[in-house]
Formats: structure tokens, C-alpha cells, sequence
């Protein structure tokens, strides 16, 4: 770095008043820092006396992440550690506002200032690694990048050494990693330094009530990131198993961006822009082509072992069956009916062996030809389904025809599933021999995925993937990437032991939901599994399509179930799945949730709250209505007698004129929840 450089970034520094450069010392001190645009939050990097580098975030001048350490141990090559020297940095600002084709809000502000710091090895190698740090007012995201260079052509990660050393006691919500079930698991609620092995989104509260969600952003050809403890109560990375390593990359690359939310509470989290920021724009460019809707299928009544995938005296997808799909989408006005079961290869022992699958064969009773007519006469849209049972090699040898087919139907989104035990996803080479089982995190998976979504988008095709690899925000990227499952879903409710409890969706809005959408499948109006009852009150189902986000909502239920419940089932028809603005409106994780937000295609809000076995009454101000309009609040809320263990269907519904100027007063019943239309008086 020549004087002039250094001269040259000094300046810059000063100018965005954005911290101070340093060459690297001889002893342990910083040697760059940078602030958030609001200066609350700043970050420091430091060089130790044998040139090792660590990073700390401080939160109104208080440590929030403590020293915390930054590496690689490689495969092929010596640890990337120590030995390091700042060879040079630069100090940046960025402030956009983007827009977002569909989504939770419309308009994204991108704002952030950014540190790009280079480092060289003392050594006579003189291997090159980058950090860059983008400092928002939400929260911190960084990541590695590794320029091209003479002394290394490819590198073989065997561990990212990355840590988050949070400096202050925090309370830890969590799921397991590296467990049969991948990523549906209830939540844990420890003591950070409880903390095993866990997946991400990981979130603390510390205590002094400030919110930390520890995740990552744009995971793209890289392996999925784990914490794990390390030394000191530090959390570490632990990058999800592969073969011959956890990663294999050649030169140049970068990572992907570790993500630190931060905020004042538990909503704030919600309201956060982080995740998707730190991915790239849009690469698909026009994706007007998909319509965020609600849907409905043959589903439910398979996890309720009414019908079966199989084909035979049960078999759900029968031409005659998804009719009636189909006429009841069309009379009570949802978009789609999604079919699953329709192709040939679910007969027999298909968990964890789909190489029968054939996604461009239908069964002998599924008219898929005449049944995508029908369903266009009747202004619906059939939703295709590919379950791979992780044959990955096999699905991909067929995905294009297949995405080709669905094309020419009119099917324009699929679901796609990779049900197997975690590890055990099948690879094979280009002769369709087996090399190895793959994680459904890891590198492997993680390129196959964007595979599926690059070919479906050639043919105009939305993905809804489950057992997926985690959410990282490439639906910004990528937007016919529409949502996933990657949690424990409603299909619990109908089999698990236990089902889903009440404090489930209350984590999951603060934990799971902060990565991106999900489709939970909400809306089981019976409130009745396959013989045991569901850990809800009639109006929770409601809520649940307002704080469980989604551009696509399923209406699980049974046809026959909705029409028993016609009063509740007005605000599944009425609620949309595309939102011009969300409000984080109170909450604490894993306890209750008040969600608002606002329709993309009128002046109407809605509102969703729910609680966990606790009764609650929470005061909700109205101030994210519009100046001077009044809105019929049509309320559904639980009845007086309300309880999931007992009268869960106790159910009001009812209309008050609002304004913003109004306060009121949810009293949700244990295991309740409350749904809201406010509809602009015209």
C-alpha cells in the first residue's frame, strides 16, 4: 500500500465518519473499524502479536460480539490462521431502496457501510485472504473472499474457523443439527452456553432485552453453516459435511455473508431487511409471470391417512378427486390445487428410493392432460409436485422435460421434496454410478438447488421446495424461489408425537420465519389430526396466514371442513399473500406474536396474534393505519370460553369502525389467537 493509498483511505474514512485505518502493528491492537449509518453499531477488526484476526461488535459503544476469531483450516494447504498482515483497506457507503416483486413489503431500503479489508501471509507463500464487512443499522453481515492468486489455485475447506463470542448472558433459541429429521425439530429454549450443536437461525435474547439472530445470506456453492461451542463460550462454525471436503472452490470466490440481527426487540427482528440485502438483485428480471395466491390440494387427507400417494383403492390423485378439488377452488375463489401422488413411482417402499419416480408419466387414473384443461376453464392453475425421496442424480437427469411439460399445461409452480434422513441424499456420477450420500445442507445440495430453480425459471416456473436447504434470502436473486418448508410443519399436527404445541409458532415467527417464507399449511379448520386434536383454537388457524409469511398459503383443511366453518373461513379467502408493508407490532419469542401488514393491492391491513398455552391480553395500537381513513375492522377471535385443551372452537366474529388514532385491546385464550381485516371505507 503506498503512502498516497493510505493517504487516500484515510481521507475516506474521515469523510463518511466511518472509523479509523491503521497499518497492521506489530502487536495486538485494531487495525480497521466501521460504523452503522445510525453509529450505534461499529465493528473492529484486530491483528494479535503473531498476526491472527479477530473481529468484535459493539453495540452503543458496549461489546455485543466479543473478540472472535476468523480462519479456515483447509484440506489441501496449511491452515489460513495466523501470520497474517493488513495489506490494505477501504471504507464505503451504500444507500438504495429497491423493489421487490413480491414479498413481505414492496419497498426495501438497502443502507449500509461497508469495510473491505486485505490480508497478506508474512510467510514466503504470501497467500491472500479478504474480509468485508457491511454494517446496517439492523444488524452485520461479512464473509471471506479469496482473490485470485499464485499460491493457491483451489482450495479444500475442512472447517471455517468463523466465530460469534456474544459477550453478554442471553437466553438461546434453537434446533439440533446434524439429526435424522434435518430441520423439524421443535425449538429449544437454554441458556446460551447450553447451546449444542445447532442450525441457524439461531436467536438469543441477552439480558438486557437486546435480540441477536445469528444466520447466514446468499448460500450459493458453498456449504451450509452449524454453531457449535468453542473455546470460552464462543460460538464456532461448524459447515455442513461433504465429499472430498466441506467445500471445494477455485479461485476466486467469496462466501457467504454470516449474518449478526440486532435489535431493541423481538419485532425488530421481524421488520429486519438483512437477509435479503446481502444477496444479489434480481437476475431473472420480468417475474410477473407468478402471482403470489393461496391454494388448496390433495394434502391434508393423505397425512390423515384418508388416501394415499399409492395408487389403488386410496389413491388420492384420481382424476375424479382433484375435480373436486378444482370445483371448490374455483367456487370459494383459490388459485390453485396442488396434487400430490399424480405420477408414477410411489408404489411400494419409495421413502429414501425415488429411482421410479418418472415425473413426466402421470398414473393410469390421473388425466394430467385433460385435468390442466378443466382446471383453466375454471380460471385455476394445477401446482405440480416432484418428490425426489433424494435420488437427486435421478430427478435432475429429468427435471427439464418434466418443468418443459407442466410448462406447456400451464402449471407454473411446483413443489418439490427430498424426503429421506438427513446424510442421505444419493449422488451419482455423469455413468450414474453412486459416489457418496450427501447432507441436504451441504455443497452438493446447495448447487442442485439452485439448479432446480434456474431450470424452472426458463420455464417460467415458481419452487416451493421441502426438506430444503435453509432459507438464505436467494429469493431476492432468484425470485421464482417462493418459499419452502425447512421447519416443523402442520403435517405434525396430523401424526407427531407430540404435535406441535402452542409456544411452536411463537418461536418460529422469531427464529425459522427470519430466513425467509415458509409454507407451514396453515388453516385446519377441524382442528383434528389423524386421532389426536390440534394444539389450537379455531381463530389461531386464522392468524397464522398473517405471522407465518408466505406468498403462497395453502388451505389445508378438507373441502368438506370449510364448509362446516363458512364464518372463519371468510378470512382465509379474504387474506392476501403479497404485502406492501410488515409490522413487527409487539412479541416476545416463543410466547406470543402480533403481526401486521398491509395488502399490496389496496388500502386494507391485517392483522394476526397468537399466543402460547398462556392467555394473554395485548394493547395494540393502530398507528400503522393510514391518516385519515377509517377501516371496518372485521375481528375473529376466540371465544370467552376458548382453550386449546378444552373449547377450542369457541369462535367470534365481528365489526367496529377504526381508525389510527384507535387502541384495542386482543384477548387471545391459551393456545389462541386473534385474525384482523381492516377494510378501507371507500
Amino acid at each position: 500500500m503506498t503512502i498516497s493509498r493510505q493517504y487516500f483511505a484515510f481521507c475516506a474514512a474521515l469523510a463518511f465518519g466511518l472509523g479509523v485505518l491503521a497499518i497492521a502493528p506489530t502487536r495486538a491492537e485494531t487495525v480497521a473499524r466501521v460504523v452503522s449509518p445510525d453509529r450505534r453499531l461499529a465493528v473492529e477488526l484486530d491483528l494479535s502479536g503473531e498476526g491472527r484476526l479477530t473481529y468484535r461488535v459493539l453495540r452503543d459503544d458496549s461489546p455485543l460480539i466479543g473478540d472472535s476469531r476468523l480462519g479456515f483450516i483447509l484440506r489441501n494447504d496449511r491452515q489460513i490462521l495466523r501470520g497474517l498482515r493488513l495489506r490494505e483497506s477501504f471504507l464505503s457507503t451504500f444507500d438504495e431502496t429497491w423493489e421487490q416483486p413480491w414479498g413481505e413489503r414492496r419497498f426495501v431500503r438497502n443502507h449500509y457501510n461497508q469495510l473491505r479489508a486485505s490480508f497478506v501471509e508474512t510467510d514466503r507463500d504470501k497467500r491472500r485472504i479478504d474480509v468485508t464487512f457491511r454494517v446496517f443499522d439492523d444488524g452485520v453481515g461479512f464473509r471471506y473472499e479469496f482473490p485470485k492468486q499464485d499460491a493457491l489455485d483451489e482450495v479444500q475447506i475442512a472447517e471455517e474457523l468463523t466465530e460469534f463470542a456474544v459477550a453478554r448472558p442471553a437466553t438461546a433459541w434453537w434446533i439440533p443439527a446434524y439429526e435424522w429429521n434435518r430441520e423439524e425439530y421443535l425449538y429449544r429454549r437454554t441458556p446460551l452456553a447450553e447451546v449444542g450443536t445447532a442450525q441457524t437461525p439461531l436467536t438469543l435474547r441477552t439480558d438486557d432485552g437486546t435480540h441477536v439472530t445469528l444466520h447466514e445470506a446468499a448460500l450459493v456453492d458453498y456449504a451450509g453453516m452449524n454453531l457449535m461451542k468453542a473455546d470460552g463460550g464462543a460460538l464456532r462454525a461448524s459447515l455442513t459435511p461433504g465429499s472430498p471436503a466441506k467445500v471445494v472452490r477455485r479461485l476466486p470466490f467469496a462466501t457467504p455473508w454470516r449474518t449478526i440481527q440486532i435489535a431493541d426487540r423481538a419485532g425488530g427482528l421481524v421488520e429486519s431487511n438483512l437477509i435479503l440485502n446481502l444477496n444479489e438483485p434480481n437476475a431473472l428480471g420480468d417475474v410477473s409471470w407468478f402471482q403470489p395466491a393461496k391454494y388448496v390440494g390433495v394434502w391434508w387427507s393423505l397425512h390423515l391417512d384418508k388416501e394415499s400417494w399409492a395408487t389403488g383403492p386410496k389413491h388420492g390423485a384420481t382424476t375424479a378427486n382433484t375435480k373436486r378439488y378444482i370445483d371448490f377452488a374455483a367456487k370459494y375463489g383459490f388459485r390453485g390445487v396442488l396434487v400430490e401422488g399424480w405420477n408414477v413411482g410411489w408404489d411400494g417402499d419409495w421413502f429414501a428410493n425415488g429411482w421410479n419416480f418418472d415425473f413426466r408419466k402421470p398414473t393410469a387414473d390421473y388425466d394430467l392432460e385433460g385435468l390442466a384443461a378443466y382446471a383453466k376453464s375454471k380460471s385455476v392453475h394445477l401446482i405440480g409436485h416432484h418428490e425426489t425421496a433424494c435420488a437427486v442424480s435421478h430427478y435432475e437427469r429429468q427435471m427439464d422435460e418434466a418443468f418443459a411439460m407442466f410448462a406447456r399445461l400451464g402449471i407454473d409452480a411446483v413443489k418439490t421434496g427430498y424426503v429421506c434422513d438427513a446424510g442421505q441424499i444419493e449422488r451419482q456420477d455423469a455413468e450414474g454410478q453412486p459416489i457418496v450420500r450427501e447432507w441436504h445442507e451441504g455443497q452438493f445440495m446447495s448447487n442442485h438447488h439452485l439448479r432446480v430453480v434456474q431450470a424452472a425459471a426458463k420455464h417460467r416456473i415458481a419452487i416451493n421446495a421441502h426438506e430444503p436447504i435453509k432459507d438464505t434470502g436467494l429469493r431476492r436473486t432468484y425470485p421464482n424461489w417462493i418459499s419452502r418448508e425447512g421447519a416443523r410443519g402442520q403435517e405434525f399436527n396430523a401424526w407427531g408425537n407430540p404435535p406441535n404445541p402452542p409456544d411452536h409458532e411463537p418461536t418460529m415467527i422469531f427464529t425459522r420465519m427470519l430466513a425467509g417464507p415458509m409454507d407451514y399449511t396453515p388453516g385446519v379448520l377441524s382442528l383434528q389430526g389423524r386421532g389426536q386434536p390440534i394444539q389450537s383454537t379455531l381463530a389461531r388457524q386464522l392468524a397464522l396466514y398473517v405471522v407465518l409469511y408466505s406468498p403462497i398459503h395453502m388451505a389445508a383443511d378438507l373441502p368438506e371442513h370449510y364448509e362446516e366453518h363458512l364464518d372463519a373461513f371468510q378470512f382465509i379467502r379474504d387474506v392476501p399473500t403479497d404485502w406492501q408493508d410488515t409490522r413487527g407490532v409487539n412479541g416476545e419469542v416463543g410466547r406470543y406474536a402480533t403481526i401486521a401488514r398491509k395488502d399490496r393491492r389496496s388500502e386494507d391491513w391485517y392483522l394476526g396474534a397468537v399466543t402460547d398455552e398462556t392467555a394473554r391480553e395485548l394493547s395494540v395500537p393502530l398507528d400503522f393505519l393510514s391518516p385519515g381513513k377509517t377501516y371496518i375492522a372485521q375481528i375473529y377471535r376466540d371465544g370467552d370460553n376458548a382453550d386449546y385443551k378444552g373449547d377450542r372452537f369457541s369462535f367470534v366474529r365481528e365489526t367496529r369502525e377504526v381508525t389510527r388514532e384507535d387502541t384495542l385491546t386482543l384477548r387471545l385464550a391459551p393456545g389462541g389467537g386473534q385474525a384482523i381485516r381492516f377494510a378501507a371505507k371507500r
